[in-house]
C-alpha cells in the first residue's frame, strides 16, 4: 500500500517521505483549561472590632465598612468589596436549567428568548477609566444612548448596586454585571441519543450544530443545557469537545474518579479517535499522513493554519470511498490541535465539502491549499467577516459578528444591525463576560467543569426588566418583546441545512479496554449524492 508522508521542517521546506505502515496512535491532549485561582479576602475582612468583642457598636470618627479591612473611607471615595470566592467545580444545576424552555418548529430546536446577566471583574487596563470611556472603546456591539437607557432602567450594575451615571470611574476589583435580552441561535432538532450511560462514562451520539457546552452565543441549545433540562443530567465532567458542526461521539464522566482516568488515558496516548469526513475532489488512495505544524491565527475564534513557528502536529488519512466528484476520508488525529483535521485537510488542497471556515474563498484563489494564502492574518480575518456578512450568515458562524474587532460597527447601517449576534445587548468583546470558547474537532481535553456559572446567572434585582419566566410563556411569538433589544425587532430566516451540518463525524473512541461508536453517517456512505 502507497504511504505518504507530507511534513514541514521548522525552518525549511515541506517534503514527501514514505512509511511503512499506517500510524494507530492516541491523540495528545490539549493543555487542559483550569480556572483562576480564587482570589482571598483582604486582611482582616469580615468582622468589625466590636463583633469581636460582642460589644455594641459605637459611634467613631470615621466610617468604616464590613469587608474593608478596617480602611477609612475619603470624602467621595467609593467602597469595592473583597473579590467574590469561586469554587471551579462547581456545575451548572436546574437553576440553570430553568431560566427558559425549548419550542420546536420546522425541525429545529429553538430557545424561548430570556434575561441573563453578564459578569466581568473590572480588568487592569480599565482602572481609573469611566464606564462611559470603557463601553466607547471595548463594548461597541451596542450605542452609548443603548447604556445609558439600560442604565436608567438598573440593567447596568457594579457591585450590586445600579449605576446611574456612566461617568463613574472604575477601580481594581470591581463588577460589573449587564442584564441583557438574550436570543440563541436555533439547532437541529433530532433528539440527542444515549449510546452508553454505565453511572462512570456518559457517551452521546452529538449532532451538527450544537455546542458542546455553554460559549459564545449559546447557552441553553448546548449538549450539557439538553441534557440537564430534559434528561435530568448534571455534574457531568467533559473529556473532550466537538466542534459545533461536528457531529458524533462525545464522552463524558459522571464522577470524578472516571474523569481523572480517563485523563490520564488521554495523556498516556492511550485513547485512539477516529473520524470521517466528505472532502471536495479525488482523495489520493492509500495513506497519507500530514505532520504540517499548525499556528493559531486567533485564540478569540480559534482561527488556524499552517505555520512553521505553529505547533507540532500529525494526522493520518486513507480514502474510503470516490463517487466521482467528493471522497470519503477516514482520519486518525494522533495530536489534539484546534481545528487540526480540517486544517491539514485545506493544506492538502481537499477541504471538507461544506466547511464554512477552512472551503472558503477568503483564504484565496487557492483556499489555503499548500500554506499559501498571501493575506496578513488581520486581512484574512476581515475579508472571511465580509464574506460571511455578504451571505447573511455570520450570525451563525462561530465568529464574533462585528468583525473581530478589526471594523467599527455603524449603528445607522441596517445591514450591520441585521448581522448582530443573538442577544443583541451583548457586549462585543466576549472573552471579558464569556471564557468560554467552542472548538476542538480533534480533541481537546478537560477536566474541568463548564465555567459560566462564574460568568452569568439570573439572579436580578428589582430594577431588572420583565422575568425569564414572562419569556418562557407561550410561543416565542407572544414571547414579550424588550423595548431596549434590537433583536426582537428582527424577523430573522430559519437556517438551513448547509448553514447547520459540516460533513466531519466523529465515528470511534477506543481505549485499552472500551470501544465508543457511532453508525456511519448517510453522506458518508458509498451511494451518498449531493441534492445541490
Amino acid at each position: 500500500m502507497r504511504v505518504i508522508t507530507v511534513r514541514r521542517q521548522r525552518e525549511g521546506p515541506s517534503e514527501m517521505h514514505s512509511s511503512s505502515t499506517m500510524q494507530r496512535a492516541a491523540t495528545a491532549p490539549e493543555a487542559p483549561v483550569h480556572e483562576p485561582a480564587s482570589a482571598k479576602e483582604a486582611p482582616g475582612a469580615g468582622k468589625r472590632k466590636s463583633d469581636e468583642s460582642g460589644e455594641p457598636e459605637t459611634r467613631q470618627r470615621g466610617k468604616r465598612r464590613r469587608g474593608a479591612g478596617g480602611k477609612k473611607l475619603r470624602p467621595g471615595e467609593r467602597y469595592v468589596p473583597p473579590p467574590q470566592k469561586r469554587n471551579p467545580g462547581v456545575s451548572f444545576s436546574q437553576e440553570h436549567f430553568d431560566e427558559t424552555s425549548y419550542y420546536f418548529e420546522g425541525g429545529l430546536r429553538k430557545v424561548r428568548p430570556y434575561y441573563f446577566d453578564f459578569k466581568t471583574y473590572c480588568k487592569g487596563r480599565w482602572v481609573g477609566k469611566s464606564l462611559l470611556e470603557v463601553f466607547k472603546s471595548e463594548f461597541r456591539a451596542e450605542s452609548i444612548e443603548y447604556y445609558e437607557k439600560a442604565a436608567q432602567q438598573g440593567r447596568i450594575r457594579l457591585n450590586d448596586a445600579a449605576v446611574e451615571d456612566l461617568s463613574v470611574v472604575l477601580r481594581n476589583n470591581d463588577l460589573m454585571k449587564n442584564t441583557v435580552h438574550r436570543h440563541e441561535p436555533p439547532v437541529v432538532g433530532t433528539p440527542l441519543q444515549i449510546l452508553v450511560d454505565d453511572g462512570e462514562v456518559l457517551v452521546v451520539d452529538k449532532p451538527a450544530s450544537i455546542p458542546v457546552h455553554p460559549c459564545g452565543r449559546f447557552r441553553h441549545n448546548t449538549v450539557i443545557f439538553i441534557l440537564g433540562k430534559e434528561r435530568g443530567m448534571s455534574e457531568l465532567h467533559t473529556v473532550h469537545r466537538l466542534d459545533r458542526l461536528t457531529s458524533g461521539v462525545l464522552l463524558f464522566a459522571r464522577t470524578l474518579e472516571s474523569s481523572k482516568r480517563l485523563d490520564q488515558l488521554v495523556r498516556d496516548r492511550q485513547l485512539e479517535k477516529e473520524y470521517v469526513c466528505r472532502v471536495e475532489g479525488e482523495f489520493p488512495e492509500g495513506e497519507l499522513i500530514c505532520e504540517e505544524p499548525i499556528l493559531v491565527v486567533s485564540f478569540k475564534i480559534g482561527l488556524c493554519r499552517v505555520d512553521p513557528k505553529g505547533k507540532e502536529c500529525r494526522t493520518v488519512f486513507q480514502r474510503l470511498s470516490f463517487n466521482g466528484k467528493s471522497s470519503v476520508v477516514r482520519c486518525l488525529p494522533l495530536t489534539g490541535r484546534t481545528h487540526q483535521i480540517r486544517v491539514h485537510l485545506q493544506y492538502l488542497g481537499f477541504p471538507i465539502l461544506n466547511d464554512p471556515i477552512y472551503g472558503s474563498l477568503a483564504w484565496g484563489p487557492n483556499r489555503g491549499k499548500g500554506g499559501l494564502v498571501g493575506k496578513s492574518d488581520e486581512e484574512l480575518l476581515q475579508a472571511l467577516v465580509e464574506e460571511h456578512q455578504s451571505e447573511d450568515s455570520l450570525h451563525l458562524m462561530d465568529l464574533p459578528h462585528d468583525g473581530v474587532g478589526l471594523k467599527e460597527v455603524d449603528k445607522n447601517d441596517a445591514s450591520d444591525i441585521k448581522e448582530k449576534s443573538v442577544g443583541s445587548t451583548e457586549p462585543k468583546h466576549q472573552e471579558s463576560l464569556q471564557a468560554e470558547t467552542c472548538g476542538g474537532d480533534a480533541g481537546c481535553s478537560s477536566n474541568n467543569e463548564p465555567r459560566n456559572e462564574a460568568n452569568g446567572d439570573t439572579n436580578r434585582d428589582d430594577t431588572a426588566p420583565t422575568s425569564a419566566e414572562g419569556c418562557a410563556a407561550g410561543s416565542a411569538q407572544e414571547a414579550p418583546r424588550d423595548q431596549l433589544c434590537s433583536e426582537c425587532k428582527l424577523v430573522r430566516p430559519d437556517p438551513t441545512e448547509k448553514d447547520l451540518i459540516m460533513y466531519l463525524h466523529a465515528l470511534r473512541y477506543k481505549g485499552p479496554d472500551f470501544e465508543y461508536a457511532t453508525r456511519l453517517p448517510d453522506w458518508a456512505k458509498e451511494d451518498w449524492v449531493d441534492a445541490k
